[in-house]
């Protein structure tokens, strides 16, 4: 099953706010529909984001005639979540075909679809030899936040190395954090792991540090949202944590994430626009009011990993290692 693609004139996706519980797809017929499942988390996950991006100004072409309600239709599904680039960049290439009309549009939003899905299968493999090479045969690894096939169309980023290294019998084990607030570690990436017969622990995130520290890690391995020109990954609030510890602990940091993630335009971490997101996510879950009233909170969404925790970053096309530019092929990375 698909996370996201176009069914009949729509886009179809799973509905990422209502698992573990219930497995549900959501039919999406209008830009304010496709608008609102990005806002709220129901279509999430950098490459997913992308489709997403791609498949709204699809929606757009057919919702409107050419002039400034489509035009404005188009900035909406681009302003929507404004941290991950692959939103973004999926609004630009898809809107790129709108003068060639509505088919056009299609046509380049199934690519991105198609080369999303490609590049989850060599993110796999690729991340899969890197850490099999690093940490011999049985690795241990810690993931955040969800970068499977809920994040992607099928197969995933960080995640589809994970579920790569368990195919090939080759991983030790799995320790997948929370995520909080919104669980995205718990109800999701343990959903999928579940799903794939993959052993796993769920750990609250504040302690995945620590578990690095007394040994039980091997290797941590993330996604990304966004990577800057100088190396700088965007990525789950949680995340510049869990590199902290590696780095302290003197394991692997590894990066895992499409090139279509890497944004060249951006020159570093301190440029990129942090989303910060409502607060009564902070305050409570699920209706459920877990501090004082009138209690404040301050809820951003994301964090920034600086270069220089960052072991290496396997995308579909190369690893990228300590020393060598973002932009632009470089050499593989030398086991440390």
């Amino acid at each position: 099953m698909r996370t996201i693609d176009w069914v009949g004139g729509a886009v179809e996706i799973i509905d990422q706010t209502i698992l573990p519980e219930r497995l549900e797809v959501r039919r999406l017929t209008t830009v304010a529909e496709l608008v609102e499942a990005v806002r709220t988390l129901a279509v999430r996950g950098a490459p997913a984001l992308g489709v997403a991006g791609a498949m709204g100004v699809a929606l757009a072409a057919r919702e409107h005639s050419p002039g400034p309600g489509r035009d404005a239709a188009v900035r909406e599904i681009g302003a929507a979540r404004p941290t991950a680039v692959n939103l973004a960049a999926g609004v630009r290439r898809a809107a790129a075909r709108l003068t060639d009309g509505p088919d056009a549009v299609l046509a380049e939003a199934l690519a991105v679809r198609d080369e999303e899905i490609a590049s989850s299968a060599a993110m796999a493999a690729r991340g899969a030899d890197l850490v099999s090479e690093w940490c011999g045969p049985a690795p241990r690894l810690l993931t955040h936040c969800n970068t499977g096939a809920l994040a992607a169309v099928t197969g995933g980023t960080a995640l589809a190395v994970v579920t790569e290294l368990h195919r090939r019998g080759a991983l030790g084990g799995v320790v997948a954090s929370e995520t909080r607030p919104l669980l995205q570690g718990a109800r999701l990436t343990a959903w999928e792991l579940a799903r794939a017969g993959v052993p796993y622990r769920v750990a609250v995130d504040a302690a995945g540090p620590y578990l690095v520290a007394r040994g039980e890690v091997d290797a941590v391995v993330v996604g990304a949202d966004r990577i800057c020109a100088n190396g700088d990954v965007v990525n789950k609030i949680g995340t510049y944590a869990h590199a902290l510890g590696a780095a302290r602990a003197g394991i692997p940091f590894l990066v895992v994430a499409p090139e279509s993630t890497v944004d060249s335009t951006t020159a570093s971490g301190a440029d990129v626009p942090i989303e910060d997101r409502d607060p009564a996510e902070v305050l409570g879950y699920r209706g459920a009011v877990t501090a004082p009233d009138g209690a404040a909170a301050v809820n951003p969404a994301f964090d920034v990993t600086p270069a220089d925790l960052v072991t290496a970053i396997v995308t579909d096309r190369r690893v990228i290692g300590p020393g060598t530019p973002v932009i632009g092929p470089g050499p593989a990375h030398e086991t440390p």
